[in-house]
């Protein structure tokens, strides 16, 4: 990894390797890079996986087996900026497989408790419209949905 920009630490219970290789499955320009793994002289068990660095999407991260002390929140989501309904619906089903669960206004989590939102740009640009009234139909159709519906967003917006 490089030394500049940042890299997000997520912390597993014993399940980083299984969590890297997930999400770099789930994302296009993603690779596992090194593995760290405990050693005699380290709190976890001799050879079992400390750390694995990984990027998806593009982005650094380290998962880390850090034990059960934390656990992630919708206080922390990554977000996702989709072009079209093709790429929201892949990542909407993509990222709850095995045990994640859909919420509400694009949000869901994953099977490892973290917590994502799937958008697509267009919804981005018709909120922040300048024509409030068009802003809020658009708004009020998306509050009201689970996946986000562009199709469904572009009529609220234009008043259909």
């Amino acid at each position: 990894m490089s030394a500049d920009g940042f890299t997000t630490c997520l912390w597993f219970d014993g399940r980083a390797e299984e969590a890297a290789d997930f999400y770099v499955s789930v994302f296009k320009n993603s690779s596992v890079g090194r593995v760290l793994r405990y050693t005699e002289s380290g709190y976890g068990t001799t050879g079992s996986v400390l750390t694995v660095e990984f990027t998806a999407n593009g982005q650094r991260f380290v998962a880390l087996n850090g034990g059960p002390q934390f656990q992630f929140t919708e206080a922390i989501s990554f977000q996702l900026d989709c072009e079209d309904q093709a790429e929201v619906d892949h990542y909407w089903e993509k990222l709850v497989e095995g045990g994640g669960e859909h919420g509400p206004c694009g949000w869901l989590k994953d099977r490892f408790g973290v917590s994502w939102q799937v958008n697509p740009v267009r919804l981005t640009e018709m909120i922040s419209d300048p024509d409030t009234r068009k802003a809020d139909r658009a708004l009020k159709a998306m509050m009201a949905m689970g996946k986000i519906d562009i199709a469904a967003l572009e009529k609220a917006y234009a008043g259909e």
